[in-house]
């Protein structure tokens, strides 16, 4: 169990998660995240010039991403920060946050910013001489196709862990078209009265559209719209498998901030003082090769165990869901109703930026949380190499 790590409540913000391919699709998600960071301190009135350390958050490669962190740094008005990058696919965030508060409960720094930015939009492409190649032809990657297309440990692509897990627990088409259904109508509990939940945490994006114009991007891009009828309607993607497109994530790019510190200093930098948020444990896991949606379920249990906890004393859990056979097998690992959790939507819905997607889905379980009147609150996602990671906070 940690200790004397705390998140400010209201220190930390979700940019809104913009389509594949869409309008973040040209521009450098660290310089992006950086400068979303920048405006989100001055509006908070928070001085950045506070922060002794940054971790900074990335799973697909930016131009400049040697230099990262500091660079990140200099950039968001820290200049006197140093730093380092952290990379572990969608687990990135969880990480990120777990070292920090680490590295606060050991006295090593007094305040922390977590910085997740991701870009797979326009993935980059790595190539390596290879002189031993015919005809000198060089070794090749795709950061996002590639490595989406197969785990290089299993050869398998993530989709069919997916279906591993449905075919091993007897999961349905029915189920996972009636809990996508179900997770749309929560994602709706969001929009609801303007977007008052969203407008809780969400901070919007600017983005050059040209040297004099710049554009504002207050919510999600790239959401469809869904329905019985339209799921059912839908093919799945392997003949024998339950997922359909609908029933799976899209990737999105995004940016997130979030401020790990003492509890004097959370106290002292909450929007409400009467509210802090302290990082209380933190569990990871690897399950079996090529069956990724069952890692979170154990997460869970080792976080819990951290935390002398269980699992009934948890009034929020969200739950990354890159496939809904993630959700299913979460619920029955642990005995949860699935329809009770991922209350205001999940990555299924509102798409999957790699980084950012867990700082997202642990900013809104707080926001959940304080809403019932404070509690603890739970947050897992798998992530590559059929891995996971869960924390768990306490807000109040």
């Amino acid at each position: 169990m940690l200790n004397n790590a705390y998140i400010p409540y209201g220190g930390y913000y979700s940019s809104p998660f913009c389509k594949w391919m869409g309008s973040l699709a040209n521009v450098n998600s660290i310089e992006l995240g950086a400068a979303t960071s920048k405006r989100w301190f001055d509006a908070r009135d928070v001085d950045p010039t506070l922060i002794d350390y940054l971790y900074l958050g990335v799973s697909v490669g930016q131009k400049s991403i040697f230099y990262g962190a500091p660079w990140a740094a200099a950039m968001m008005g820290a200049p006197q920060a140093p730093g380092q990058n952290i990379t572990q696919a969608c687990a990135t965030a969880t990480t990120a946050v777990f070292n920090a508060a680490l590295a606060v409960s050991a006295g090593n720094f007094e305040t922390t910013y977590c910085l997740l930015a991701d870009r797979p939009s326009n993935g980059p492409h790595t190539i390596w001489p290879n002189p031993n190649g015919p005809g000198g032809e060089v070794i090749a990657e795709n950061w996002n196709m590639d490595n989406i297309a197969a785990d290089p440990a299993t050869g398998k692509d993530m989709l069919t862990t997916a279906e591993n897990v449905a075919r091993e627990h007897g999961f349905t088409r029915e189920q996972a078209d009636e809990l996508t259904l179900r997770r749309y109508e929560q994602y709706a509990a969001a929009l609801a009265d303007d977007r008052a939940f969203q407008k809780r945490y969400m901070f919007p994006l600017e983005v050059a559209v040209s040297r004099k114009e710049t554009r504002t991007i207050e919510a999600d891009e790239g959401v469809t719209a869904t329905s019985a009828e339209a799921l059912a309607r839908l093919r799945t993607v392997q003949p024998d498998g339950i997922h359909t497109f609908g029933a799976q994530t899209h990737p999105a790019d995004a940016n997130a901030g979030i401020i790990v510190t003492t509890r004097e200093r959370a106290e002292a930098m909450s929007s409400d003082p009467r509210m802090v948020v302290q990082v209380v444990a933190y569990g990871h896991a690897r399950t079996k090769p090529a069956h990724m949606p069952m890692a979170p379920a154990e997460s869970v249990k080792r976080a819990l165990n951290q935390a002398g906890l269980t699992l009934d004393q948890i009034k929020t859990v969200k739950n990354h869901s890159p496939f809904i056979a993630n959700d299913l097998h979460l619920a029955k690992a642990l005995g949860l109703d699935a329809n009770t959790f991922n209350n205001y939507g999940t990555s299924l819905v509102y798409g999957h930026p790699q980084a950012p997607t867990l700082a997202r889905l642990l900013i809104e379980a707080i926001e959940e949380t304080a809403l019932k009147g404070g509690g603890y609150a739970l947050v897992t996602g798998c992530a590559a190499g059929d891995s996971a990671a869960a924390l768990i906070v306490k807000v109040g």
